[in-house]
C-alpha cells in the first residue's frame, strides 16, 4: 500500500476526508441512507459527499427502472459516479471497477470532498479493498468448447459438473448462470485448480488495496422484513414501467440473453418471460425469488467482512445511525 492510501485511511479533520463505504443487500435502503447522509453533510458539516456506485448493473445506460437507479434529480443534487458509463452490449469486470474507482476517489479527494462508496456488488468491494488474485487469462477456444457442451447438455448439467470439482463456487451460482459457470470451468481446465482456490489466494502485490476508514453494512434483523421490501420494490418497478423498459431493450436487436447486462436480476427473468410469452405474474414471481437469492448471497458475503459495522436496516433509524457513525469518524 502506498503512503497516499495510508494517509487517507488515517484522516485528520483538517486534512483530506476519509474513504467511507456503505454496503448491504438489495432493497436494504442504501441509496436512501447515502442521500440522507449527503444532505446532512451539506447542511451541518458544510461538506460535499460524492457517491461512487458499487453496482454491476448501474453501469449500464438505458437500464434505469429494473436497477432502481438514482433519479436524475437525485444525481443533480448529489454527485454520483460510475453510473451510466457503458452500453448494455459491453462487459465490465471487478478489476476495471477497482481501477475506475481509485481514479474517482483520487479526484474527489483533490476537490476536498468526502468519497462515499455505496452498493451491493460484493466482488467489486473485494477488488477495491483487497485486490484480486491473478486468475488465468481467458481462452477463447476453450470457452467455445464449453459453450458447445452447454448447447448439447444444458447449463444445469455443467453446473452439476462444477459442483463436483468446485463445490464452494457451484453453491453460490444458479444452475442457469452461464457466464459464471463457464468462467469457473474455464479456470479449472486452464489451471487445474478450482476458482475457489484462486479466490482464496492473497491478492497480487501489483494490486494495492484501498481499505475504507469506515465500512457500514445495512443488514436486516428480520429476513421477512427484507423479503417484504423486495416484493414491494419489484411491484413498484412494474408500476413504473419495468416491462416496457425491457421491451425497448429487446427491440434494439443487438442485445441477447447471455450478455452480462441482460443477466442482471430481474432483467434475466423478464427477457425469458417476454421471449416465451409467459404471464406477467410468472415473471414477477421468478424475479422476486431471484432477488431474494441475490440478497441471501450478499448477506453471506457481508458476514465474511469482519471489519464492517452492522446497522439494522429494519431498525428504528438506520439513516440516523449511518450519519452518527460517519460523524464520529470525522471528529476523531
Amino acid at each position: 500500500m502506498t503512503s497516499k492510501w495510508l494517509l487517507q485511511t488515517h484522516p485528520m479533520r483538517s486534512g483530506p476526508f476519509p474513504l467511507v463505504a456503505l454496503a448491504g443487500p438489495t432493497a436494504s435502503g442504501k441509496s436512501a441512507a447515502a442521500l440522507q447522509l449527503a444532505q446532512y453533510a451539506r447542511a451541518h458539516w458544510q461538506t460535499t459527499v460524492e457517491i461512487i456506485s458499487v453496482d454491476s448493473a448501474l453501469v449500464y445506460r438505458g437500464m434505469d427502472i429494473g436497477t432502481a437507479k438514482p433519479s436524475l434529480a437525485e444525481r443533480a443534487q448529489t454527485p454520483h459516479h460510475l453510473i451510466d458509463i457503458l452500453d448494455p452490449t459491453q462487459s465490465y469486470s471487478a478489476a476495471q471497477f477497482a481501477r475506475d474507482a481509485r481514479d474517482v476517489i483520487d479526484a474527489i479527494w483533490q476537490r476536498n470532498h468526502l468519497p462515499l462508496l455505496v452498493g451491493g456488488t460484493m466482488l467489486y468491494f473485494k477488488a477495491l479493498f483487497e485486490g484480486l488474485s491473478a486468475l488465468p487469462e481467458a481462452d477463447a477456444a476453450l470457452r467455445g468448447r464449453i459453450a458447445q457442451q452447454a448447447a448439447e447438455q444444458g447449463w444445469p448439467a455443467l453446473h452439476a459438473e462444477l459442483a463436483r470439482i468446485d463445490p464452494p463456487t457451484a453453491a453460490r451460482l444458479e444452475p442457469g448462470d452461464s457466464q459464471r459457470i463457464g468462467r469457473a470451468l474455464e479456470v479449472w481446465h486452464l489451471s487445474g485448480q478450482p476458482l475457489s482456490y484462486w479466490h482464496a489466494q492473497d491478492a497480487p502485490a501489483a494490486s494495492p488495496a484501498t481499505p475504507p476508514a469506515l465500512l457500514l453494512s445495512l443488514e436486516p434483523v428480520s429476513r421477512h422484513w427484507l423479503h417484504t421490501r423486495i416484493a414491494q420494490r419489484f411491484d413498484a418497478m412494474l408500476a413504473q414501467g419495468f416491462e416496457e423498459e425491457v421491451r425497448r431493450l429487446r427491440q434494439r436487436g443487438d442485445l441477447h440473453a447471455d450478455l452480462p447486462s441482460m443477466r442482471c436480476v430481474g432483467y434475466r427473468q423478464a427477457w425469458h418471460a417476454l421471449a416465451n410469452d409467459e404471464p406477467l405474474e410468472h415473471w414477477r414471481e421468478k424475479g422476486i425469488a431471484a432477488t431474494r437469492q441475490l440478497a441471501k448471497r450478499q448477506i453471506t458475503w457481508l458476514r465474511s467482512m469482519q471489519q464492517r459495522h452492522v446497522i439494522a436496516c429494519d431498525g428504528p433509524d438506520p439513516q440516523g445511525e449511518v450519519i452518527r457513525h460517519v460523524s464520529e469518524l470525522l471528529n476523531r
